[in-house]
């Protein structure tokens, strides 16, 4: 069972030398399966305060944007691409598009 800690900066050193780990996600100090939390005890939020709880969701990902309107256009050899395949893998079509532009 995971257990969140409220561990000040300046303490994180200690913590992790108990065991703790840091969850970037989070931004929080943790445990993990801990059977005896006496030596996290100081970390512990009080009753009926809550430790910062992961989220239930999925984090944000980063992802291309939605529309090629969203995306800075510069230089003369721009072209939109003709389907949805990664610019720098490129498809038949694509490759069609740019054996025809006179550069």
């Amino acid at each position: 069972m995971r257990t969140n800690l409220k561990v000040p900066f300046a303490e994180k050193d200690d913590a992790k030398r108990l065991g703790a780990r840091w969850d970037p996600a989070n931004k929080t100090w943790y445990v993990k399966d801990a059977e005896d939390l006496t030596s996290f005890a100081r970390w512990l939020p009080a009753p009926g305060e809550a430790a910062a709880t992961p989220p239930t969701s999925q984090p944000a990902t980063r992802s291309r944007p939605a529309t090629a309107a969203a995306m800075v256009k510069v230089g003369a050899r721009y072209f939109e691409l003709a389907c949805d395949c990664l610019p720098w893998e490129g498809c038949a079509t694509c490759r069609a598009i740019v054996a025809a532009k006179d550069w």
